[in-house]
């Protein structure tokens, strides 16, 4: 099934275009960042506890922080799940206290006596847990990039393999920076969401590669730009299908799956889009910049 039929835009005639918004969009991403004083790291990478309660009655949100108030975990989040009287509380360790989700669930069924509930989930993570988990996921996405790095090279060339890598560094950084800008929260799923991301966008990132090599055999004698740009519009049907049937799933898991996977659905959301986008715009260009300096290097030698 083609979406698509004999385009010819020309991606690589506006790549100054794309490379001006993925500029603008890293600055205002690592801009927030730095003005956020740097992620906004979950209980899972803090330390702390996540408690699942389900009330026999209705309550209000205000309820609860207002008994939590009293113990000095008023600040903890506290979000409503569906329609069954669920709530989820996510409270940071403190140095000062010990076991926290014991203090509040002892505290919520003191207050809120009249409404009884039960304990369907708990999870702690505690402080030095928690900084090797995100040591782990610092390593984990780089390490993923360096392997990358090294099988492009041995399945292309090396300048396809910085040009990938570089797509995936940018598809990352602005999703970190999009995380920062709504200071929505940094957690292991969300870490899972951006490995997801940088494998998605590698595969559509290599579909055109491998387009670009075939026509590097057949169009020989071709401008190595107009080549290219040939090879994305030849590519572009299959890119827009994969994505928009991916942004499908995507939009139901962000819109019906629940508040527990919020954030890794809206992580995945803007993966998807900026991974198409890179493909086309930052990894393709890299590599015709790339061979275009090539060529003026042998013209002066």
């Amino acid at each position: 099934m083609q979406l698509l039929r004999n385009v010819n835009i020309d991606f690589i005639g506006n790549r100054k275009i794309g490379a001006v918004i993925s500029a603008a969009l890293i600055i205002i991403g690592i801009t927030f960042l730095i003005l956020r004083g740097g992620p906004n790291y979950g209980i899972d990478f803090k330390g702390g506890a996540t408690i699942r309660l389900q009330f026999e009655k209705p309550f209000e949100v205000g309820q609860i922080r207002e008994a939590l108030s009293v113990v000095e975990l008023g600040n903890s989040e506290i979000k409503k799940i569906g329609t069954e009287n669920e709530v989820l509380i996510r409270i940071e360790q403190r140095q000062d206290i010990g076991d926290v989700s014991e203090m509040a669930t002892a505290q919520l069924a003191e207050s809120l006596s009249d409404n009884p509930f039960e304990l369907r989930e708990k999870d702690t993570v505690g402080p030095r847990i928690g900084a090797e988990l995100r040591r782990a996921a610092i390593w984990a996405v780089l390490a993923a990039l360096g392997l990358i790095l090294i099988y492009v090279s041995w399945r292309f060339q090396f300048k396809f393999a910085v040009g990938a890598v570089i797509a995936l560094f940018h598809d990352v950084i602005i999703t970190l920076g999009v995380f920062a800008l709504l200071n929505l929260e940094i957690s292991l799923a969300v870490v899972a969401a951006f490995l997801t991301i940088v494998g998605y966008s590698l595969n559509d990132t290599i579909v055109v590669f491998d387009r670009i090599r075939e026509n590097m055999k057949i169009m020989r004698r071709e401008n190595f730009e107009k080549l290219v740009n040939t090879s994305i519009n030849q590519t572009l049907s299959r890119t827009v299908l994969t994505s928009l049937t991916t942004l499908i799933v995507v939009l139901i898991l962000f819109f019906f799956g629940g508040e527990v996977i919020h954030n890794f659905s809206f992580a995945l959301l803007i993966g998807v889009i900026i991974g198409t986008y890179s493909s086309i715009f930052v990894a393709s260009p890299f590599v015709v910049e790339w061979q275009l300096r090539q060529q003026k290097e042998k013209v002066r030698n």
